[in-house]
């Protein structure tokens, strides 16, 4: 089981690494207050390569205060949108011109393979450019009722944004919360993820190169019962937006409680792929090898439940598992490599205990260890388990890394019941040329985001969010507008002001008070 094809490239560092990271706070680069560090290492060795500041509740109130500060007093929340337009393009245009240095960066720090993060650090800028476009083209409600009123919408930023992001494609999932937080106004504070903390701390370069004024970003490195647990807790952040573990969700969302904030998590999943008997197989293998093997695995929406009627599944299993074992393997930098190491240690072994579990839970068809040719580093071969109950902890638990379950079904009810069976409900995708059952399927599969006959490609204009253990609320498109601002109703009379008078004689009518009452709300 380990035929898995493999790069042979050697091990690369790129070059001008610092050999420390700092925070970024109030337009300064700063140590800890304690002077507190922690090691932050290179997946393919598992070695330390730089320092990086440690933060704690002290470095937060600093942070926390600069962007108060800056929201409170500075310019930024008061800037016509087109203003904040124009630096927000810039920022895209800065990060279009750096994405082979963001990927070389990215991809050493993460493990992701190369080609791959190139990708990312292009989505990145996109995510700038569109709510650049956004904020300039967006119309807020207008109500009438001709002759008496006019009520309106007004959009207002809401402050300080605590976003905390992880370790999976980092640089892009900062700007995906990085982008509508400042296109709104708001000024912000990043807790960035403590296993891959090199390529955020570009960020602050960008930003000043852009224009961004003072003290509107600022950026805490540190763990998250640290930094994070500060940052959620802190009395002037208002808004939280997470991407993580579903266990930290609940965490955050206790400790965020007595705040009242507004919140926004992005949380585990454990997607099912749906290919029934009459979908293209081809095209099914494809994209469901693609969609659990990418990015190593380490991928919210990855398919990693395939679920396969059973007329195709014996072909389905056979010709997937031989795929899968043609996957190259290989060290991130080269441009030959489809899946690179995972991100640290830990998580490593995290993985490969789910890889041991799994060996006596189902039947292993490819991969089950590490590749051949890699005897250190975080390398997984990609990992097929065939005839996975639906009971198996690798049917339930998310495993994050390159590892897939395949489970048979008989009949629509009975992959819906498997789809729907497990904690959370993210992603799906199903895979049919009934066109009719592809849209009852999606309707009826408990998931947030669903693709028909498609791999994981969303339009920014899209809501992107799950439901149960996988997230709560969503951002993408407006609904991020929606989020990072306060919407305010403005009421306007044009007419006769039209109420009735207390305290007066005589009483006016009851009909005059139901009347008035029938347009009021408590």
């Amino acid at each position: 089981m380990t035929e898995t094809a493999t790069a042979t490239t050697a091990r690369h560092v790129p070059a001008d690494l610092s050999s420390r990271i700092q925070h970024y706070i109030d337009g300064q680069f700063v140590d800890s207050t304690d002077g507190d560090t922690f090691d932050v290492l290179d997946p393919v060795s598992n070695q330390t390569y730089l320092q990086a500041a440690a933060g704690k509740k002290a470095d937060i109130d600093l942070a926390v205060a600069a962007a108060k500060r800056a929201f409170d007093d500075g310019p930024w929340p008061r800037m016509l949108p087109r203003e904040r337009s124009r630096i927000l393009h810039r920022i895209a245009t800065i990060v279009e011109s750096r994405d082979t240095r963001l990927a070389e960066l990215e991809s050493f720090d993460s493990g992701l393979p190369i080609t791959q993060a190139l990708g990312q650090a292009r989505r990145a800028a996109e995510n700038f450019r569109f709510f650049a476009d956004l904020i300039v083209a967006q119309a807020d409600d207008t109500y009438k009722v001709p002759g008496r009123q006019i009520n309106y919408v007004n959009r207002k930023p809401i402050g300080v944004a605590g976003l905390i992001t992880p370790w999976n494609t980092p640089f892009m999932l900062e700007s995906w919360k990085l982008g509508p937080a400042l296109a709104t106004g708001n000024t912000v504070v990043l807790k960035p993820a403590e296993f891959t903390p090199l390529s955020a701390s570009l960020w602050a370069g960008i930003f000043e190169e852009a224009g961004l004024p003072t003290g509107v970003f600022n950026l805490v490195n540190g763990f998250g019962e640290d930094a994070g647990d500060a940052l959620v807790k802190h009395p002037d952040v208002p808004l939280i937006s997470f991407t993580g573990e579903s266990s930290t969700g609940q965490l955050i969302f206790a400790n965020a409680a007595p705040f009242l904030k507004g919140l926004s998590m992005e949380l585990g999943g454990k997607s099912p792929a749906v290919v029934f008997a009459d979908a293209d197989l081809d095209t099914a293998i494809d994209a469901t090898v693609f969609g659990v093997f990418s990015l190593n695995g380490e991928r919210c929406t990855a398919g990693s439940r395939i679920l396969v009627q059973r007329e195709v599944y014996d072909e389905f299993v056979e010709r997937y598992a031989a795929q899968a074992q043609r996957v190259v393997v290989g060290y991130p930098h080269d441009p030959a490599t489809e899946v690179g190491a995972l991100v640290h240690p830990e998580h490593y072994d995290k993985v490969m205990s789910y890889v041991e579990i799994g060996k006596s839970e189902a039947r292993l068809v490819a991969g089950g260890g590490r590749p051949d040719g890699f005897d250190t580093g975080n390398f997984v071969a990609p990992t097929v388990f065939a005839d996975v109950s639906p009971e198996a902890r690798i049917f339930q638990e998310e495993i994050f890394g390159p590892v897939v379950a395949i489970t048979p079904f008989d009949t629509d009810a009975d992959a819906l019941a498997l789809a729907n069976n497990t904690q959370y409900g993210l992603a799906a995708y199903i895979w049919t040329n009934d066109l009719k059952r592809a849209h009852n399927f999606a309707q009826s599969v408990e998931a947030g985001m669903v693709w028909l006959n498609s791999n994981n490609v969303r339009d920014l204009r899209t809501p992107f969010g799950g439901v149960k253990a996988s997230g709560l609320g969503h951002e993408g498109g407006y609904r991020s507008i929606d989020f990072y601002t306060d919407q305010q109703a403005v009421h306007i009379t044009l007419g006769e002001v039209h109420n009735p008078t207390f305290g007066k004689s005589p009483t006016p009518p009851h009909e005059e008070i139901a009347e008035a009452a029938e347009n009021e709300d408590g």
